[in-house]
């Protein structure tokens, strides 16, 4: 299934605050900065992927329900999407 503007943007934001939540903990670590909010903030970064991730699968399984519905076969079988889902989780 192609990545489509309108089944990633949501994704998409979350993964470019994600990329400078990531810049801000690396600046932190070459600055030798408290390791309690790099930390923090590793773990904000790492949220925000997996939820971009968990996004992107969700829109992918009302993609293809709906092309279901329109009696249309499914860029993705419902097996190919829990085994990327389960690869997230």
């Amino acid at each position: 299934m192609k990545l489509r503007p309108e089944m990633t943007g949501d994704a998409l934001t979350r993964l470019k605050r994600a990329r400078g939540q990531l810049n801000a903990v690396i600046e932190m670590m070459e600055n030798g900065e408290d390791c309690r909010e790099a930390l923090t903030q590793l773990a904000a970064v790492s949220k925000a992927i997996d939820r971009a991730g968990f996004k992107i699968i969700a829109s992918g399984m009302r993609h293809c329900d709906a092309a279901r519905a329109r009696g249309e076969t499914p860029e993705m079988a419902e097996a190919e999407l829990e085994k990327l889902f389960l690869a997230l989780a």
